[in-house]
C-alpha cells in the first residue's frame, strides 16, 4: 500500500493505523508525533462512531491535494475503545444510513478514486458482524 504519509499503517495484513502512546502520561494520540516523547502503538482496528459530517465542499489547496472533481464524503470521528477518538473518512455507507455508535472496521481508500496510483488514506467502513467493536 501507497499510504499518503509515512508511519501512519503499521506492515501487517490487516493493517492497523499507528497511534503515539505519550511516555509519561500513557495518552493516547493519532498520527504519532516525531520524537522520544512517544512510543509507536498499533491501534484497534475497530471502533464506534463518535460523530460525522459530510464534506461537501472541495477544501482549499494547499494543503488539500485531492482530485480536482469534487464529490462529497462523509468524514468521521471514531471512537477506539480505551484508546483515541481519530478523523476519518467514511466509506461503504449511505448518508442516510450513518448513525451515531455504529461499529466501525478500519481500512483504506484512495485519495483521488479515479487514479489507479493514488495514495491510500484512512478509511472506517461498517464492521461486518454486530458487535464487532465492543
Amino acid at each position: 500500500m501507497h499510504a499518503i504519509a509515512e508511519g501512519l499503517f503499521t506492515d501487517e495484513a490487516p493493517p492497523r493505523l499507528i497511534g503515539g502512546r505519550e511516555r509519561t502520561s500513557g495518552r493516547i494520540v493519532f498520527p504519532c508525533p516525531p520524537g522520544a516523547a512517544y512510543e509507536p502503538v498499533a491501534l484497534s482496528r475497530t471502533g464506534r462512531l463518535w460523530s460525522w459530517t459530510i464534506q461537501r465542499y472541495r477544501p482549499k489547496s494547499p494543503p488539500y491535494a485531492g482530485p480536482d472533481t469534487f464529490r462529497p464524503w462523509p468524514v468521521a470521528y471514531v471512537e477506539l475503545p480505551g484508546e483515541v477518538i481519530v478523523e476519518a473518512r467514511l466509506t461503504d455507507v449511505a448518508f442516510d444510513q450513518i448513525s451515531i455508535g455504529m461499529a466501525l472496521e478500519l481500512t483504506s481508500v484512495p485519495l483521488d478514486p479515479d487514479n489507479a496510483a493514488s495514495a491510500q488514506i484512512p478509511a472506517f467502513r461498517p464492521a461486518a458482524t454486530t458487535g464487532a467493536a465492543a
